[in-house]
């Protein structure tokens, strides 16, 4: 399908984001783009701001980790006949400004997840969170037997194909990777990166992502799946051959 003719929609899934998920929307709504933000039982004032916006928001009742959050947003998504869906989070680090290269990354290779991947500014990366983006993005590739870079990304573009993974039996943070094993390995799925800036600095609220039990989960999902798919040192091999898909239309015109 000619991704001019998709239709897709922006998810943002948030907890707790009332400093910066007004702004967030907003700048979303800009654009033109359809909007539904899935809020993960927050109990600050996060729900309130979304809900004088025009855009689609879904609640849980409790938090139930961003693994089911984002599986609430593409049921959704589904169900109003979108074709993709393009994920953002919540707390400012992704900007809009850079939606338009990642969807122009998905018209020109349109059998992919596009990967938002914070190759530029790396050293706004705290130390540790680097270290264990590097772990993953090895362990992850791995598993795809594709080289991906920045796994650890929630700006994605989500084709059809990978939206219909939305059942994968992977909760929090492990959902990302479920998706990603799955979609290239079950699905014939290819990823692209397009280049953003990481962006960690005052403004944005302490991360739900936790390096030690987060990567630990990850981590021991990524090695299952290594294993289930077998041809271990073939998919290694694969993984290692090449350097990851890297697109950017703001420089290749």
């Amino acid at each position: 399908m000619n991704t001019s003719d998709v239709r897709w929609c922006v998810l943002i899934p948030c907890l707790n984001e009332e400093a910066a998920i007004g702004a967030v929307v907003q700048s979303v709504l800009e654009l033109g783009v359809p909007i539904i933000v899935v809020d993960d039982g927050s109990d600050d004032r996060t729900p309130d701001i979304v809900g004088a916006l025009p855009v689609t928001l879904l609640r849980h009742r409790q938090r139930s980790g961003k693994g089911e959050a984002l599986r609430s947003g593409f049921r959704e998504a589904l169900r109003q006949g979108f074709d993709a869906v393009l994920t953002m989070d919540g707390d400012g680090q992704h900007l809009a400004s850079d939606i338009p290269r990642i969807v122009a990354a998905a018209k020109r290779y349109p059998n992919h997840i596009v990967i938002g991947a914070r190759l530029i500014d790396r050293e706004q990366q705290p130390k540790g969170r680097r270290r264990a983006n590097a772990v993953a993005d090895w362990g992850i590739s791995w598993a795809c037997a594709q080289p991906v870079a920045d796994t650890q990304s929630g700006q994605r573009w989500y084709p059809r194909a990978a939206l219909d993974l939305v059942d994968l039996p992977a909760e929090n943070f492990v959902f990302e990777a479920a998706i990603l094993i799955a979609a290239t390995r079950e699905r014939g799925l290819d990823v692209v990166s397009v280049p953003i800036a990481s962006r960690y600095q005052g403004e944005f609220r302490i991360s739900h992502f936790s390096p030690v039990r987060d990567v630990t989960r990850i981590t021991l999902y990524t090695v299952g799946q290594v294993i289930r798919h077998g041809d271990v040192m073939a998919s290694y091999r694969r993984s290692r051959a090449s350097q990851p898909i890297v697109f950017d239309a703001a420089v290749t015109g």
